[in-house]
Order: structure tokens, then C-alpha cells, then sequence
């Protein structure tokens, strides 16, 4: 096949969970399938980002695109005239008059068999009738994610201002699912959930993967005694209710039983309440990105997964099982993945619950080997990366094969340049 694949950002580094399903799937995909990636630029990205991209793709499509940085007064601003935008902030701020430019004369040049608009975003930019086939590649239901950030919400005026956005996104997300030949989910919950909500019929799933052959313990040193940690990109929101929810709720509990545990957060861009109360709480330590998780989680005694907000699955699950560790994770953040509470980790979906299973893994070696080797069990036979590619491959090829030839339309003249050998 000849695949046109459109993202909001070049993909390294590869340091959250979104870019690194989509470097590994198009590694894949490479191998046998001709790839132009077309991607936002937003300034982001590792300096040789273009040059790595050889990597993943056989044409790259660069289009550069600025955004207000987080926190700052531009980005406040952002925020509030969003209020009277048809569009949420999470798809406003990636529309883009030259991304959709590009996108037409990159299909009036090349034949494609099939355009795959990775995450929902981009859709905002993707032209109607384009002549070939059209995929959603849908990470999570959206829409899903910001209701559950309302319902958690307790700040009045913020409960109101997710309220909006939870309702801008269903309406986008409604509509630009059916605009697409089909849907792919990363789980059959998310599937259920597309087709119930927006009334689809062509919604499939794929498995998340995870790199078994990278992600396997050294054994070069023995985990910290109490010791925990959580890996995740923290200007994501899920990520960050989640270390609030633990560091306020669940973690005073565990002391209770365990005076000396300790929390290592580790992922790119640390909210600062999170970076202040690490300057005056020992116990809980922050990173910021790191190169290489690995160490972080070896050098742990288990791994929290206290998510409360989120849609589709959760990637550092797979990683930490891969990994061998002991997994204590709410409903939310292992929804979606083939696991069993109680099996390959436990689940608690209250602060009280928490803390006990948390103590409980700490205190209890022999309970904490048996669920790292279960787990690693499961996620080495069942979900490396080219048995999912494999899966993603064959609904490509479905749609391109079944689906009724599209109107074309026609588009100014320009020009690919190929990825960097």
C-alpha cells in the first residue's frame, strides 16, 4: 500500500505514550508499505527530529507550526477566547490553513491507497473527498477523556470550563468519525464506546504493543526497598490528576503502614505544584524527561498507575509488565488492556484501596515476584509490535478494498521530499 500518514508532530523524541505507538507501527508498516509522513512542526521537536525520521518513514511533509507555550499569558489568553469557538482548545489550537494545503497537493501528486489520520486533531485539517480511502486511527475516545475531567473536577469555575469543552469535543469527535471510510480503536472498550456514541458501523480494534525486546529487566541492581514510580508525559492532564490524586490522597494513607516510601515521577515537563512540593518532600522525587525509563523502573519496587481520567490504553502498563514489576492501577488506567486484577496486577479504585494494595505489594516479596512474572508473561506472548502492525495493516487493506470508490478532488500542484536516509 501507499500510505499517507498525518500527525500533529514529528516524533522524536519518542516520550509519551501516542508518539511511541506511532514510531513502532510505522516501523513496522515500513517494512512492507510505501509511508509519506505529513506532520506539524511545532517547534518541539529533537533538533535531528527530520533526520530520524528515516526511521519510521520513506517521505517526510514538515509544516511548520507555532503554538503559545503552557502556563505563559499568550496560552491563558488561547484559553479564553476559546469560549466562543465552535472547536475545542485541544483541536483549535492545531488548525492549520497550511497542513491542509499540503495535504491536497500531496494527494493530487501520488496515488495513495489510504490516508491515516493519526489521533483525532489532525482531522481538523484534513479536506473533505479526498480520492482514497480514509482512516481514523483513534488513540482514545476523546471525548471521554474531558467528560472525566469535568466529573472530577471540583473548582467551580474550572468544572464549567471543562463542561464546555467536554461538549465542543463530542460534537468535533461525532463528526469527524463519520467523516472517515473507518474508525480504528486500541481497544474493543473504545470500539464499543465509537460506535454506541457516534452511530458507526466501520469501527475495528487493534491490541497496544509494547517492545518486549527493549523493555526487559538488566538485572544489574535490586529494587529500592518502598520505593515507587510512575512514568508518563506530565503536561498531560490525565497524568497530572493522577500524581495529585496519589500525592494527596493515597500517599498520607501509605505512610501510615510505611513511614519511608518514596515516589519517583518521571516524564517530560513536571506541572510546578508538582516540581515545588518535590522541593520540600523528599520522599517524592521528580525527574523531568529522561533518555531511558528503564533504570527509573528497575530501580523501583512497583509501579502506580492511579489514574482516575483517560480513554483508549495505556502504554506504561505494557512497559512496566514487559519489565517485570509489580503494578497497583485503578479500573481507568488499566481500561481497555487483556489483564486480570489479582493476576498480572492489582486494581484499587479508592484512595483507601490503594494504599492497602500498595502497602501490600511492598510488604509482600513473594506476592510482588508473582505478579511481575505474570505480567511479563502475558505482554511477551501475546502483544509485540509486529503481530499489532500486522492487525492495523489488515484493516487498511480491508477499507482500501471494500469501501465504494470516493469523489476526487482536485488540488494545487507541490512537491515530497524524501525522509533522510
Amino acid at each position: 500500500m501507499n500510505i499517507l500518514w498525518l500527525k500533529t508532530e514529528l516524533l522524536h523524541p519518542i516520550d509519551k505514550g501516542g508518539k511511541i505507538r506511532t514510531y513502532h507501527m510505522l516501523r513496522e508498516l515500513k517494512a512492507e508499505h510505501h509511508v509519506t509522513y505529513l506532520a506539524i512542526d511545532d517547534g518541539t521537536a529533537a533538533p535531528d527530529a527530520e533526520m530520524q525520521a528515516a526511521e519510521y518513514c520513506h517521505d517526510l511533509i514538515s509544516i511548520p507550526h507555532r503554538q503559545k507555550e503552557k502556563f505563559t499569558p499568550g496560552f491563558y489568553f488561547d484559553l479564553a477566547f476559546n469560549l466562543i469557538s465552535p472547536l475545542p482548545y485541544a483541536v483549535k489550537k492545531y488548525s492549520s490553513t497550511k497542513m491542509r494545503e499540503a495535504i491536497e497537493t500531496v494527494v493530487r501528486q501520488r496515488k495513495f491507497d489510504v490516508v491515516v489520520c493519526d489521533f483525532l486533531a489532525p482531522a481538523v485539517n484534513v479536506p473533505e473527498n479526498l480520492p482514497c480511502r480514509t482512516v481514523l486511527f483513534q488513540h482514545n475516545v476523546e471525548a471521554m477523556i474531558w467528560k472525566r475531567h469535568y466529573e472530577v473536577q471540583t473548582n467551580p469555575a474550572k468544572k464549567a470550563y471543562l463542561y464546555g469543552q467536554w461538549r465542543k469535543m463530542r460534537r468535533f469527535e461525532r463528526k469527524a468519525c463519520r467523516r472517515f471510510d473507518c474508525v480504528i480503536a486500541v481497544s474493543p472498550e473504545d470500539g464499543v464506546t465509537i460506535q454506541n456514541e457516534y452511530g458507526l458501523s466501520k469501527v475495528f480494534d487493534v491490541p497496544t504493543g509494547v517492545d518486549t525486546d527493549f523493555f526487559r529487566p538488566a538485572r544489574e541492581r535490586l529494587p529500592q526497598p518502598n520505593s515507587l514510580v510512575f512514568t508518563g508525559s506530565m503536561d498531560w492532564l490525565p497524568n497530572e490528576d493522577a500524581i495529585r490524586y496519589f500525592t494527596e490522597q493515597i500517599m498520607p494513607l501509605v505512610r501510615q503502614s510505611v513511614p519511608d516510601v518514596k515516589l519517583t515521577v518521571v516524564g517530560r515537563n513536571p506541572f510546578p505544584g508538582l516540581i515545588e512540593l518535590s522541593r520540600h518532600e523528599p520522599s517524592i522525587i521528580v525527574t523531568g524527561r529522561v533518555d531511558d525509563v528503564r533504570p527509573y523502573m528497575e530501580n523501583a519496587a512497583a509501579y502506580i498507575v492511579p489514574l482516575r481520567i483517560g480513554g483508549g490504553t495505556r502504554l506504561k502498563i505494557y512497559e512496566a509488565m514487559a519489565m517485570e514489576k509489580p503494578i497497583i492501577s485503578t479500573s481507568v488506567g488499566a481500561e481497555g488492556l487483556p489483564v486480570t486484577g489479582g493476576v498480572e496486577l492489582l486494581l484499587a479504585d479508592t484512595s483507601e484501596s490503594f494504599a492497602k494494595s500498595v502497602v501490600e505489594v511492598l510488604a509482600n516479596k513473594t506476592l510482588a515476584r508473582q505478579l511481575g512474572q505474570k505480567a511479563a508473561e502475558t505482554v511477551r506472548e501475546n502483544f509485540g509490535w509486529r503481530r499489532v502492525a500486522g492487525s492495523f495493516t489488515a484493516i487498511c487493506e480491508h477499507a482500501v478494498n471494500s469501501l465504494i470508490e470516493p469523489a476526487t478532488k482536485s488540488a494545487p500542484e507541490g512537491r515530497v521530499r524524501p525522509a533522510v536516509e
